[in-house]
């Protein structure tokens, strides 16, 4: 009995010892990116604002994690990288202006943030001075703003009712919802703050403007046509020929820069991926302004290969990207297309470049004119697809030269 007792006694040992292993070895489950973020708030607070009470801090972590931090995992790594930057920009927001200050403080900080904006500043100085109460200041109407954002707009709503759900700390939901709406109201929409636009808006409700609006009883009011933008600043006519010009050129520059940068983009890749990365590192290095002996040290190859780098990227960028890989885009920048700008040439130009095609070149070019596909213009001509960009290469170059004489 002894010697079965002691048997059963170590089969059971044997159990429990695997059981155990079995425990042991078990991997325990990645942390989720929201897990993740919260451990690393945790400590970042802790260390900012050591005298907030964990229940603040738990209050501040969930209101930068959003509403449904599990749908962060599904986000690919570069939304995952701005989703991190964005929190970090909406706690810098609420530490700078907003937390642990007074309720009227804050609200001091938002109207004097979103007042100071320039191009609403101008605005809101404009209307007041073609409207019927010229006692309103720029705060005032800016308060006005953002009071009806708050009434109307659906996002802006949802968030006020998940800082609720945050905190019942009233101080604290204050200075949050007043972070909300700085971040909210400062976003770039086309290249201008979010609150430019509401501002728009609330114009377009609230003016009584247009004849086909005169109140009864009023008598039609004679405007002039200069405001001033500043109280030191010289009037400026609100009709100036001069200023309409400066602002429609101001448009164009920064549309030509915006098409430059996307070019200088689209032919670093090309040079990456058909030609060679040093290809693209050298025109980098170039584009900022450096010589080629300063190219050949930084990229510390050969200067006798960086004089063949130049080359080779000359060739592709004229005679192979510009014409073949990315010719409208290209076109656009340089305003040398050919529906729209005769490839940049002057009308003399043009017409003696004209003059100087056979009939299947002019045949080719007013083809392409019209906008017809390479393969229509093939078959028309009854020649290969090859030979249309074969030609078509040679007529564009032959412009090019005749525009750089």
């Amino acid at each position: 009995m002894d010697i079965v007792n002691a048997e059963q006694s170590l089969a059971l040992l044997q159990s429990v010892t695997i059981i155990e292993l079995n425990v042991l070895m078990q991997v325990a489950p990645p942390m989720t990116l929201a897990e993740t973020l919260t451990a690393e708030w945790q400590q970042r607070l802790q260390e900012d604002c050591p005298t907030l009470k964990p229940a603040a801090r738990t209050a501040i972590i969930n209101w930068l994690l959003g509403e449904h931090p599990e749908t962060l995992d599904q986000l690919d790594a570069d939304f995952q990288g701005i989703t991190r930057q964005a929190m970090d920009y909406r706690y810098r927001i609420l530490r700078a202006r907003y937390l642990e200050v007074s309720p009227e403080a804050g609200h001091r900080s938002l109207m004097k943030r979103l007042g100071s904006l320039f191009l609403i500043r101008q605005k809101i100085k404009t209307w007041v001075a073609l409207s019927r109460d010229r006692q309103r200041t720029v705060m005032d109407v800016v308060q006005e703003v953002v009071q009806e954002l708050l009434q109307n707009d659906r996002k802006l709503q949802r968030q006020m009712q998940w800082i609720s759900q945050c905190t019942p700390d009233p101080r604290l939901r204050n200075a949050l919802l007043l972070a909300s709406l700085e971040e909210y109201c400062l976003r770039p929409v086309r290249n201008q703050p979010l609150f430019v636009y509401r501002f728009v808006n609330y114009l377009r409700r609230t003016q009584r403007g247009g004849l086909t609006q005169v109140p009864a009883g009023d008598l039609v009011r004679l405007v002039s046509e200069e405001v001033a933008l500043d109280e030191t600043d010289n009037p400026v006519s609100l009709f100036d020929a001069q200023a309409i010009v400066q602002y429609q050129e101001a448009q164009e520059w920064e549309d030509r820069q915006t098409a430059r940068l996307k070019v200088q983009r689209e032919f670093m890749t090309y040079l990456e991926e058909q030609v060679e990365p040093l290809a693209a590192q050298w025109l980098r290095l170039y584009l900022q302004g450096c010589t080629q002996e300063a190219i050949a040290e930084t990229l510390k190859v050969p200067i006798k290969q960086i004089y063949r780098l130049r080359e080779k990227v000359s060739y592709h960028a004229i005679r192979v990207f510009s014409v073949k890989s990315q010719p409208e885009l290209v076109a656009h920048w340089l305003e040398t297309s050919l529906k729209e700008h005769n490839l940049g040439l002057t009308p003399n130009q043009w017409q003696h470049f004209w003059d100087n095609l056979t009939p299947t070149q002019q045949q080719l070019l007013t083809l392409l004119r019209e906008g017809a596909k390479v393969e229509a213009i093939a078959q028309q001509l009854k020649w290969k697809t090859s030979q249309v960009t074969s030609e078509w290469s040679k007529l564009y170059l032959a412009a090019l030269d005749l525009r750089n004489q």
